[in-house]
């Protein structure tokens, strides 16, 4: 069913789209990391520049709303491991978490994409409803699950309030993704429409 970009809603797209899109994104979710700490490392702010502009998150992000939610949660479940075992990063006790957290967003991500939203609503403020969406339920699993390895597990190394900081922390990263995923999904709406 389709009136116009901003209440489309899609279909899930082939198998085949779906595992391509899902590998490429994990590609570009390792790649991006190394990227922005090499530039990070060259302008001398170490690892803070991909702290700040969450690099891993975008490609997770836009792949659950370009793909749906079975590539999201596989890109976002598969990103972290893999970078993990290739370049050592995220440090291994930020692993489970950010498998879970990107997972989330890969996930709501996909799931939003089919929602319809109201025809005045114009097709880049739809994506960007969408996407903050997936962004906070992300953030409130990865805070759930904080929660438990804090009080249920005893996770010294963790507290609830990193949540809170991450987000203050990555507020540039966030603008980031507010402008560069729907300006993608709308030029992805006019070549499709």
């Amino acid at each position: 069913m389709r009136t116009n970009t901003a209440t489309r809603t899609y279909a899930l797209p082939s198998i085949t789209f779906q595992s391509a899109a899902a590998v490429l994104a994990v590609v570009a979710a390792v790649a991006l990391p190394q990227i922005f700490h090499v530039a990070g490392a060259t302008l001398g702010l170490g690892a803070a520049l991909g702290q700040t502009l969450l690099p891993m998150h975008l490609p997770v992000l836009l792949v659950g709303l370009l793909a749906g939610p079975y590539a999201g949660v596989a890109t976002g479940a598969l990103a972290p491991i893999v970078s993990f075992a290739l370049t050592g990063m995220p440090m291994a006790p930020m692993v489970p978490f950010m498998v879970i957290e990107l997972a989330a967003y890969g996930l709501f991500a996909g799931l939003l994409r089919g929602v319809a939203l109201p025809e005045s609503i114009p097709s880049p403020l739809a994506w960007l409803v969408k996407l903050f969406g997936a962004q906070v339920a992300g953030r409130v699993v990865d805070a759930i699950a904080i929660a438990v390895a804090v009080y249920l597990l005893g996770n010294a190394q963790m507290s609830v309030a990193s949540v809170g900081a991450a987000i203050v922390t990555g507020l540039p990263g966030l603008i980031l993704q507010w402008i560069a995923i729907p300006v993608v999904m709308f030029v992805v709406d006019r070549k499709r429409g």
